[in-house]
């Protein structure tokens, strides 16, 4: 059947073929993901000035702040469905899959109410100039009542890639980014609705990739197929998406919050460095895409082959992984390095700003390397089962240390260089204890997982 065809049995086959495969039309999947708040940026950068430029980018801790906690409950949902996959148990799939769906129907709700209501508040906290309020809470309740679309598409790929499938996802993302520019475009500079143009764009475009995804679902004719009569909470697999999703959402959760305290010692700089900021982030997002498409490959590899009892693959998968990572995310920081004036000019021509997000690019990029071994190690370890450690190195890494190195340090240094350089002190720690815990094998010694419970 054609179904049948699309997903991808990761238990046989070779590893470094299979990894690319899986990673590569996800990876361009993310770089039109990634254009959503890039064009965004370069839209009112350009056509409307490096304020609105400074409110939209300083939005993206809080609203990582808020999604987090569901981005990773659907990760944990994508494990628990790549591991029944793997099992060859059609009954798991299905169950897990309604579950899933229903669950992110109860968190689109929450979430929305959420983002909405605390918008100001967090941006206040934030210090979060005048000249810069004002837009960015405009954009923010705006991408927030529309917030359910990208929650869908999210959960709804999810399910996709969890059996080996991550074409599809790619070109619904394709056809809604290339919306979402066109609207941006129709919004900002025919329209002149500003910021308030380019969130609506975007959650336009993020609805429409949700009802495609949940489209393809609902035509499906394997185990993971969408019936709407069938959705319900499975109480026995919602303990176990959330066993393996809440570690995760928690710290996706804690993490993003913790960067609006960042983002707060990045404005007491004001506009011109928040705009420079803002620009190196959305340059940011696009070179960490190899070592995040890797380690998501990794994770479902990981999945599937623990779930059918195959330990050695798994390990062999993450040693390939590791090395495809470091090579990929070598050339883009390279490119980066090379071309960081023209890539910054995009957003903004203001030489201020350019020398801001010209000199963070330069000390911050090269710190990537290192940091695929985290972002691959963690991956695994989610694979098969063990949300916790990630959960626990990252928190203390991104969380405990960074918060620690900032409030310490910017009592002697008053420099916007030295806040951006608690992102990698951060890395290096984070890569540093992962590689330890998962080298010392405990997750592959644990008795063997049992999907199914009564």
């Amino acid at each position: 059947m054609a179904g049948q065809r699309r997903s991808v049995d990761m238990t046989q086959g070779s590893i470094p073929r299979l990894l690319l495969s899986f990673a590569l039309p996800m990876l361009i999947g993310q770089i039109f993901q990634q254009l959503y708040s890039t064009v965004d940026s370069v839209v009112v950068g350009r056509f409307v000035g490096k304020e609105a430029l400074a409110a939209v980018g300083s939005t993206g801790s809080v609203i990582n702040s808020l999604i987090g906690f569901f981005t990773g409950l659907a990760m944990g949902a994508g494990v628990v469905i790549s591991q029944f996959f793997g099992a060859r148990d059609h009954k798991g799939v299905h169950d897990a899959v309604h579950t899933a769906l229903l669950l992110t129907l109860v968190a689109a709700v929450v979430v929305t109410a959420l983002g909405v209501s605390v918008t100001p508040v967090l941006l206040r906290l934030m210090d979060t100039p005048e000249d810069v309020l004002e837009g960015a809470i405009l954009y923010l309740r705006i991408y927030f009542a529309g917030i359910g679309g990208l929650m869908f598409y999210n959960i709804g790929s999810g399910i996709l890639r969890a059996v080996g499938d991550s074409r599809r996802p790619l070109y619904f993302l394709i056809f809604s980014a290339s919306m979402n520019v066109a609207l941006d475009l129709l919004f900002v500079i025919a329209f002149r609705m500003g910021v308030a143009g380019v969130a609506w764009a975007t959650i336009i475009s993020q609805f429409l990739s949700a009802l495609l995804t949940l489209f393809v679902l609902s035509r499906s004719e394997e185990s993971y197929r969408l019936i709407p009569r069938d959705l319900r909470i499975h109480g026995h697999i919602l303990r176990r998406i959330l066993a393996f999703g809440l570690p995760g959402g928690l710290q996706n959760s804690i993490v993003s919050f913790s960067n609006v305290f960042v983002q707060a010692y990045i404005n007491a700089f004001q506009s011109s460095c928040m705009a420079g900021w803002a620009s190196y982030n959305r340059l940011d997002a696009f070179a960490w895409l190899p070592m995040m498409c890797i380690g998501m490959a990794n994770t479902t590899f990981v999945g599937q082959n623990v779930g059918a009892g195959n330990i050695r693959r798994a390990r062999e998968g993450t040693r390939a992984a590791v090395l495809m990572d470091y090579a990929g995310t070598a050339v883009i920081v390279v490119g980066l390095m090379l071309f960081a004036d023209g890539a910054l000019g995009l957003f903004n021509s203001d030489a201020e700003v350019i020398a801001y997000g010209r000199r963070f690019i330069l000390y911050l990029s090269p710190f990537y390397i290192p940091f695929c071994a985290s972002q691959i190690y963690a991956g695994a370890l989610r694979g098969a089962g063990d949300s916790l450690s990630p959960m626990l190195i990252t928190l203390f890494s991104f969380v405990v240390f960074r918060q620690t190195y900032l409030f310490i340090g910017t009592k002697f240094i008053q420099d916007p260089l030295f806040v951006g350089l608690s992102y990698p002190a951060g890395w290096l720690l984070s890569s540093t204890i992962m590689y330890i815990v998962y080298h010392k094998g405990r997750w592959e010694k644990k008795e063997k997982i049992t999907l199914r419970t009564a």
